[in-house]
């Protein structure tokens, strides 16, 4: 049998697919446009440039821990570069002394104020995002929607009923109200972060899930907090660094020294030495090391929270 050749006619280049190679080749072009621009040595030499503006006062504040009271008195920290003079007693003041200087306690206080301030938002926001995500109940979307709308009122509106509110059921000065105060002022948000991203979550693994006999309890604690760790360690630094460096709160509701935090033994030592630069400078880099290694161990879980649920596919 005689077989059939078809006559191939060679592409005209000057219609369809001349035109879709010229396409593709302007898309090159501009990709390969922003991307020259964007790896420009110029941008490079921005970026370098903000980066030793930015970290150029913590460098200072280092250096100026070290320097002995005298020479911060009479010379910039810069002059180190020079002559340099260096000591540790300024350290040994801040954390060894015995006397009002000493910021050791405040250091533990802070501590012991942080850690229950971050787990326990963490802890009913994911509960709450669970319920507003996955089950149905009368009025949850106006639930939901004025739990959002908590994010607007602002701090300093709260802090007066609430100290009143702490005075009369006798649990001022303790650190109760400031844990329940970082709690609330936290929950919002997290209640919002949490939830965005379990809606992220394919319904299939839930109706899988409950298909083996699973219910809420085991979906949440079995299948939703170990695929919630990329949010949960985002919003954990976040709060984390919030209540470190919180100053406002810690002020209002504490009030005596063994439930200070940190911040406001600094601002104590602020106003009774403000000339003590060496104490200072000593306490306020002391007060920064821990949110630095916070931060800087957990940073890639942080990323990754940010990142998540905001590409599909």
């Amino acid at each position: 049998m005689a077989q059939l050749s078809v006559p191939v006619i060679p592409a005209d280049p000057g219609v369809d697919t001349g035109s879709g190679r010229r396409r593709r080749r302007g898309g090159g072009s501009v990709a390969a446009t922003a991307r020259k621009r964007l790896t420009s040595p110029w941008a490079s030499l921005a970026a370098v440039v903000l980066a030793v503006l930015w970290t150029l006062p913590t460098f200072g504040l280092l250096v100026t821990s070290f320097r002995p009271e005298a020479d911060i008195k009479n010379s910039g920290w810069w002059t180190v570069f020079t002559n340099p003079s260096f000591t540790l007693d300024n350290y040994q003041a801040v954390l060894g002394s015995t006397g009002q200087d000493n910021l050791a306690p405040y250091f533990i206080n802070s501590i012991a104020i942080t850690l229950p301030a971050v787990l326990a938002p963490l802890l009913i926001a994911a509960l709450a995002a669970y319920a507003f995500a996955w089950m149905k109940f009368p009025g949850k979307n106006t639930l939901f929607v004025a739990v959002f709308a908590l994010q607007v009122v602002p701090l300093q509106v709260t802090l007066l009923p609430l100290l009143e509110l702490w005075v009369d059921m006798g649990i001022n000065r303790t650190f109760w109200p400031i844990w329940l105060a970082h709690t609330m002022f936290a929950l919002p948000l997290a209640v919002f972060l949490l939830h965005n991203f379990m809606r992220e979550i394919p319904g299939e693994l839930i109706e899988a899930a409950r298909v083996d006999g699973a219910g809420h309890v085991t979906i949440f604690f079995r299948l939703m907090l170990p695929m919630l760790k990329p949010a949960l360690a985002a919003f954990g630094i976040y709060q984390f660094l919030w209540v470190w460096n919180d100053l406002l709160v810690g002020l209002t509701f504490g009030g005596q020294p063994n439930v200070n935090p940190l911040t406001v033994a600094l601002f104590n030592l602020t106003g009774t030495r403000g000339t003590a630069w060496h104490l200072l400078s000593a306490g306020a880099f002391v007060s920064i090391i821990v949110p630095v290694i916070v931060f800087v161990a957990l940073q890639r879980y942080f990323v990754r929270g940010l990142l998540a649920g905001s590409v599909k596919g």
